[in-house]
């Protein structure tokens, strides 16, 4: 049975954590539950698969995908990331020209202050990580990183296989930047830490200026896609 895309109403009572060849599934009243794709819905990790249960033992009266985050990012690395990694990378691994902690801003200086105190020790702990160097900038205007450094972490980046590069998307796309993204992977920093980082600016502007009640509710959301990847993560 497929992963609903649109609510359904409920149709099964027993939900049950299968073993399969190379991992664990999932069953419905003994039935497997498939990816929308119609593949088997197998997970590498015992405790990844008992969350996705978790998630489907929770189903009110009809299904609501986006109350599933486990299972969506289950099936986006098997439908979507699994059949061609390398290209599912590609955009994520652009963020190495580009990432946010390299852009400090140009005129207030109480800002700039903040963002190195949080933003050097993420980007330290990449150049020490992958024996690479970053260039920083005042402003917007691109900045050429050496192509040693763009390098190295597109290598990191497509290293990944499809679990870990589905599980590096969220947090490199929402932030803006794909080293607080690695060092979510890799457990370098604890996720709010990396989450305030990310977030500096935006909080920075509504200290000074005050609570833009749209802009909260885009955080609010952002945050809760952050934290669902960085759970995935540590059930992989």
């Amino acid at each position: 049975m497929a992963f609903a895309q649109k609510p359904v109403k409920r149709f099964w009572k027993e939900v049950t954590v299968v073993a399969e060849d190379g991992g664990w599934g999932i069953a419905l009243d003994g039935r497997p539950v498939r990816t929308p794709q119609r593949a088997s819905l197998a997970v590498a990790s015992p405790a990844l698969a008992e969350a996705i249960a978790g998630e489907w033992r929770g189903v009110g009266e009809t299904i609501d995908p986006a109350a599933m985050p486990m299972t969506g990012l289950a099936n986006a690395a098997i439908d979507l990331a699994a059949p061609d990694v390398a290209a599912f990378a590609v955009p994520i691994a652009a963020y190495a020209e580009s990432d946010l902690f390299c852009y400090r801003d140009a005129r207030d200086a109480a800002l700039q202050t903040e963002q190195a105190a949080a933003w050097n020790p993420l980007l330290a702990w990449a150049e020490e990580r992958y024996g690479i160097e970053f260039a920083l900038t005042q402003g917007v205007l691109p900045v050429d990183q050496p192509a040693a450094t763009i390098t190295a972490l597109h290598d990191a980046v497509f290293a990944q296989d499809a679990w870990g590069i589905t599980a590096l998307t969220p947090p490199v796309t929402i932030g803006g930047s794909l080293v607080a993204g690695l060092a979510l992977l890799e457990n370098a920093f604890d996720a709010d830490t990396l989450w305030k980082a990310v977030s500096l600016d935006d909080l920075y502007q509504e200290r000074r200026w005050g609570v833009d009640g749209e802009a909260q509710k885009a955080r609010a959301a952002n945050k809760r896609d952050w934290d669902r990847a960085a759970r995935f993560l540590t059930l992989l």
